[in-house]
């Protein structure tokens, strides 16, 4: 297998490939979780809700995926309101 000329690489910092991956914890409750994806994701209260079930039952969830500028301001956001999340 031929590895990929140099000019053909992903850049990591521009690609769109990352997601933020929202972490199970014990001390939000579902609506809080909920708003924070509304407001600081976009998501609509549906796609939110599943997301924060998902979270709940599966110790995380991946909630959006795109570039990691985007990402980074949105894993912020969520941190600030006591989320925890990570960009992968």
């Amino acid at each position: 297998m031929k590895e990929k000329p140099l000019s053909e690489k992903k850049d990591v910092n521009s690609g769109t490939d990352h997601t933020l991956v929202l972490i199970n914890d014990d001390y939000n409750s579902f609506d809080y979780v909920i708003e924070a994806l509304v407001e600081v994701c976009g998501h609509d209260p549906l796609q939110a809700e599943q997301c924060a079930v998902l979270t709940h039952f599966k110790g995380s969830c991946e909630v959006k995926s795109g570039s990691i500028n985007i990402l980074t301001g949105m894993r912020n956001g969520l941190n600030n309101r006591n989320l925890s999340s990570e960009i992968n």
